[in-house]
Order: C-alpha cells, then structure tokens, then sequence
C-alpha cells in the first residue's frame, strides 16, 4: 500500500478487546513509534493487573494495524497510548482508532476523555482538536526522553448508540 492511497483500498478494519498475545505486535509497533516505548511488561500489567485499562486492536488483513489503551475511572477517560504501524499511516486510521477509544469510553460510561500531547506533535495535536479536544494546561518536562513537556488535553464524549456489548469488546 503506498501512502496515497485512499482507505477505501485498505481491507475492513476490525476493533477488538487486546488479549496478551498480542503483545509482541504491539511492542513492534511501540518501537516504532516512541522514544520511550512501553515494555511488554508493562502491556501485560495493563491487561491483567489493572481493573481501570482497557485496551483494543485495530486489525486489517489479520495483522495488528494500531492499538490504543485508555483508564476509565468514574466518568472520566484518561487515554494512556495510541499508535498506528508505521505501513498504515497517513491514511486516517489514528482517527477511526481514536473514535473507537470514544466510542468504548462513552458505551463504559465516560463523558470526558483526556490526554496528554507533545507539542512537537502536530499530527497528533492537529487529531485531537478535529475530535474535540481542546488544551487545559501544560504538565512541564512530562517526557523522560527529553523533558519535553505535555500539553493536556480534554474533550467531552459524543453520545454513541451501541447495538451490543460485543461491537466493542470483541466478545
């Protein structure tokens, strides 16, 4: 697939629960798209050990496309990560995937989502304000690698329709 494609020539996407076995696609993907990225560790923590996570997939053609993980705790959807494979970028798949955590976030009972941005970060800024959010406040030198800080980030959930539990959990 060559970057100027248009979605339409990508296979149909599917959103699923994350399971533990895929935590080494992730972690690819975590490689390429962080300067610190998370451990699989950490991934498999996040899936068994924390009541607040959830996590899902983004799949075309069977392979791992992009994930995303988000706490939702009361009312609130805190975003902890969202990545996209390298070979997938640049055709509006963050944005299916970021509508996704929403949607999972509202059908769970959120009615605010927040996160956190680096300003350097254009795409991703750029993303977040087509989808509502708007910036709060500045956490300083946020980022291990180097001290950048974070721009945080809030929006207020759309309310969704859901047909079932299982569009969304992949049960």
């Amino acid at each position: 697939m060559e970057l100027g494609e248009s979605m339409e020539a990508l296979s149909p996407l599917e959103f699923r629960s994350m399971t533990t076995e895929d935590i080494p696609a992730i972690c690819e993907i975590e490689q390429e798209a962080f300067t610190t990225p998370w451990t699989a560790g950490a991934f498999q923590n996040e899936l068994t050990n924390n009541q607040f996570a959830r996590y899902m997939v983004m799949e075309c053609d069977g392979e791992v496309a992009g994930y995303g993980g988000m706490w939702l705790i009361m009312e609130e959807a805190h975003v902890t990560n969202v990545a996209v494979k390298e070979k997938y970028r640049g055709k509006k798949l963050g944005e299916r995937l970021m509508r996704e955590l929403q949607k999972t976030a509202s059908f769970f009972g959120a009615v605010r989502m927040t996160l956190e941005v680096r300003p350097s970060n254009l795409v991703a800024k750029n993303l977040y304000e087509k989808l509502g959010f708007y910036s709060v406040g500045v956490r300083r030198g946020y980022y291990t690698d180097n001290r950048e800080d974070a721009i945080i980030m809030w929006a207020d959930l759309p309310k969704y329709q859901h047909n079932t539990l299982n569009e969304l959990t992949g049960d």
